[in-house]
């Protein structure tokens, strides 16, 4: 009885150290966060982070406590012969996602969710970001990670439990039954009416030691369990007032359109449109917008000639999430993306189809795989016809982990845009590439790497609009440049800040009638709303997009970060954490209840609809 009970408690008292050492491990690993950091703080990573450590602890040890139930019945050496099997399995999934979290999490500044299981759907396509010598270093954790943990159950642990049979089998299987209602407790997170969640182990104004104190294991498993049910997720407010806030942020349908000679930006109402997508373009880096001097000399040029947005925001911080918010006009989710979900994107209006149905053509160019993130079927879906890829150019040509470098791609792009094949109107839409982790690129101008890769794709652009200003192309077309999302740039850039998410967004081509800058505060789900009104196409499909020229829209900008979301507008800045449910960032104090109201209302209704979908 009492080794039994022993083996019991030790499994779970054992699993707790296996966890907490994850903690230091990943303070140290990101040390150059952890400058500031005192003693104390490191002592209460820990400690807050055994809240959900308990709860892993608890998850784990329920097979093994029905083993030593079993046990007290059919006793026997096949028993720990299924629990080191057990344990082997779990030191590897728990090595293996550790080892995957503290990796990603200098590039995504969130620790690991569903979000990983996503992107490893393609598993050549996430590996092209990784370096070789990370990758290595990651391997070496986890191997010896996982052996660790197995050789502490295999030698110390499933040796306690007895092979002979147990006396008094009635009584023993009520004890046990008993300890699992006791390890019930763990699991849930307490007595108190909330359960377990990664918000419970967050302390500190420090984000960086809040994600610190995370279970991964955890994180990944909690943001599993909430993939489905999206309508049930941030209720914030009653129908009627999320009803009521959310109709500050919208235009009635029946003053989308403006009269044609108000705010009009072009001298045609049907210009070809060559929209390129800029990788991970964060407006810190472009001198133009405030940002570093000498990155980007083409496009701090080009700015002085087109339309120049300066007050515009990414809604998101991942690709297939910027995407659909720029084509289609859908804001970003913080905790999934609607483009992992076929049945629901299929759904949402697009430019590209609306623009089809005004005699357009439309095709897209991506030098890297086009089924990455279901692109491929999400592009065809909103009404493209043409995809190019990284299959279609030669194995020389694709030099980069991703595929085929910017100047690569460029140059198939002018040469496909001036092709007298191409009959007008068309949009083509061009994804670029290089600027993408890991910044391994033909060019060697700048020493960080991000910077010299944003220089590099600069240089092609500028190269790029100089050659098709010489050609008959330019004379009906607009170009409208926008990155997909921004970078953590500086480096001490906090995930969730606003500077964050600053982006560009420029139009140019021979169908602008003048160059100015539009201060107006925005988002990329405005791009839409904006284009089509500009083209007198009707738009009002597209709920959550703004015409940026119309002076009675609402202007504000909504992003979100890992289960978090960020609203800015005239009245200042509120950045909220889902998580630990309270804000991060307020700025100024006065209005901020309101703009937060309209902020998390944004979310509910985005998440309804996400839901009826």
């Amino acid at each position: 009885m009492k080794k039994r009970l022993l083996f019991v408690i030790a499994v779970f008292i054992t699993w707790l150290p296996v966890f907490a050492i994850q903690k230091p491990v990943f303070m140290l690993y990101h040390s150059n966060l952890a400058t500031d950091c005192t003693w104390i703080d490191w002592l209460k990573v820990v400690l807050h982070g055994l809240k959900l450590d308990c709860t892993m602890a608890g998850y784990l040890t329920v097979i093994p406590l029905l083993c030593t139930l079993v046990s007290v019945w059919m006793p026997g050496a096949y028993l720990r012969k299924i629990l080191n099997v057990y344990f082997a399995v779990m030191a590897t999934l728990v090595a293996a996602i550790f080892a995957v979290d503290v990796a990603l999490y200098a590039f995504w500044g969130f620790r690991i969710d569903a979000t990983v299981l996503f992107y490893m759907q393609s598993p050549a396509d996430a590996m092209a970001s990784v370096p070789l010598g990370l990758f290595i270093r990651q391997i070496f954790l986890f191997l010896v990670y996982a052996f660790g943990i197995y050789w502490i159950f295999r030698k110390l642990i499933v040796p306690i439990l007895p092979e002979e049979p147990a006396g008094k089998r009635i009584l023993h299987t009520c004890i046990f039954l008993l300890l699992g209602g006791i390890l019930f407790l763990p699991i849930r997170g307490g007595v108190t009416t909330s359960t377990a969640n990664v918000g419970m182990v967050y302390f500190s104004n420090k984000q960086f030691l809040n994600h610190a104190a995370i279970n991964p294991v955890f994180s990944l498993i909690a943001s599993l369990s909430k993939q489905q049910d999206f309508a049930a997720q941030f209720n914030f407010f009653p129908e009627d007032e999320r009803q009521e806030l959310f109709e500050q942020l919208i235009v009635p349908a029946d003053s989308q359109l403006l009269p044609a000679e108000k705010a009009s930006l072009l001298n045609t109402k049907q210009p070809d449109i060559l929209l390129i997508l800029l990788e991970s373009f964060s407006a810190n880096t472009i001198e133009a917008l405030g940002g570093e001097p000498g990155v980007t000399p083409h496009l701090n040029r080009l700015s002085e000639e087109g339309i120049l947005f300066t007050n515009l925001y990414s809604n998101s911080f991942r690709t297939d999430r910027g995407l659909v918010a720029i084509l289609n006009g859908y804001p970003a989710q913080p905790t999934t993306s609607i483009m992992k979900y076929p049945a629901k994107s299929q759904t949402l209006p697009s430019i590209s189809r609306s623009l089809v149905e005004k005699g357009y053509t439309a095709d897209m160019l991506y030098g890297g795989d086009i089924n990455f993130t279901n692109m491929q079927s999400y592009f065809f879906s909103a009404g493209y016809s043409s995809i190019v890829a990284d299959r279609d150019f030669p194995l020389s040509s694709r030099l980069s982990k991703w595929g085929a470098n910017d100047d690569i791609t460029f140059a198939h792009l002018y040469k496909s845009l001036v092709s007298k094949e191409k009959k007008s109107p068309w949009l083509s839409t061009f994804l670029t590439l290089s600027s993408h982790e890991p910044f391994e690129v033909p060019y060697h101008r700048l020493e960080h790497p991000y910077l010299n890769s944003i220089a590099f794709t600069d240089s092609c652009l500028g190269d790029f609009i100089d050659k098709l200003k010489q050609t008959p192309t330019w004379e009906n077309l607009l170009v409208i440049l926008i990155a997909d999302h921004g970078f953590r740039y500086p480096d001490q850039l906090k995930e969730n800040e606003p500077l964050r998410f600053h982006i560009p967004m420029l139009w140019l081509g021979g169908a602008v009638k003048q160059a100015e800058k539009i201060t107006t505060i925005g988002a990329q789900t405005d791009l839409a709303a904006t284009l089509l009104s500009q083209l007198e196409i009707p738009h009002h499909e597209f709920t959550y997009s703004k015409n940026l020229l119309d002076e009675h829209t609402p202007r504000f900008a909504f992003y979100t970060f890992n289960n978090g979301f960020g609203f800015i507008d005239s009245s200042g800045i509120s950045v909220f954490d889902n998580e630990s449910n309270r804000p991060l960032i307020i700025e100024p104090e006065t209005g901020n209840d309101l703009r937060l109201d309209k902020g998390k209302a944004f979310l509910q209704t985005l998440y309804d609809d996400l839901g009826n979908r």
